[in-house]
């Protein structure tokens, strides 16, 4: 009997010892001690994910088409009356449609070139990008002069403020294009905490998907006031 006794006192402090018996988990919920994420609350340094991102984009997208086809209807309308003035399309602008068709396979094989993990190459066609984004822009301006030249100004008939508006508004979304890539270029270099609110293969993957849209919009444009002058 006094042998059962002492086994059973034994056993009870060895599992004291041993740290038996139910305990409540630490505030990260793995143990007092554990390091767990927070009993499953999201850090909100991480950002959003990237299908997150992506639908944001096409939401942007969708407004700025749109916005462009109400234009090109009262476009259309206008170039129906007989009062306007027929406008000569300015030679620049066959040049700025030249330069923005390359900026499109510029920024296509930067993009490649980051799946490949060059990440050299990746910015060397960024800076590409970019400097031909700039160059589109001068000779969006240098047409504007040649439309001055021939007379046609902003305040002219409406159909002719359309040359203006239409090359106007394009190049504002354009110009944020270029700022995009900017934070490309630059973010390839120095690296850090922005790689981990928006990972760099989605964050070129939106910039080239914009740049493509704002490159299929030009066209559209340039035919529009190529064939309706």
């Amino acid at each position: 009997m006094a042998t059962t006794v002492t086994s059973t006192k034994t056993a009870e402090k060895r599992k004291t010892r041993s740290g038996g018996g139910s305990k409540f988990p630490g505030p990260n919920g793995k143990g007092p001690k554990g390091n767990g994420n927070g009993g499953g609350k999201r850090d909100p340094r991480r950002g959003l994910s990237p299908e997150a991102y992506r639908v944001t984009m096409w939401v942007v997208i969708a407004a700025i088409v749109m916005m462009f086809a109400a234009l090109s209807s009262a476009y259309i309308i206008l170039s129906f009356d007989q009062e306007r003035r027929l406008v000569t399309m300015p030679p620049m602008f066959f040049l700025s449609t030249g330069i923005i068709i390359l900026s499109s396979f510029t920024i296509e094989t930067a993009k490649r070139s980051l799946k490949r993990e060059n990440e050299a190459r990746y910015r060397s066609w960024t800076i590409a990008t970019l400097v031909l984004g700039l160059f589109f822009l001068a000779a969006q301006v240098m047409g504007w002069r040649e439309l001055a030249a021939q007379g046609v100004y902003f305040r002219s008939h409406p159909h002719s403020t359309f040359f203006y508006f239409f090359t106007g508004v394009h190049g504002v979304h354009l110009l944020g294009g270029i700022t995009g890539l900017s934070y490309l270029a630059i973010r390839g270099r120095r690296g850090g905490r922005a790689g981990k609110l928006m990972p760099q293969e989605t964050s070129a993957g939106l910039m080239s998907l914009y740049w493509h849209t704002m490159d299929a919009l030009w066209i559209w444009l340039f035919l529009l006031l190529l064939i309706l002058k």
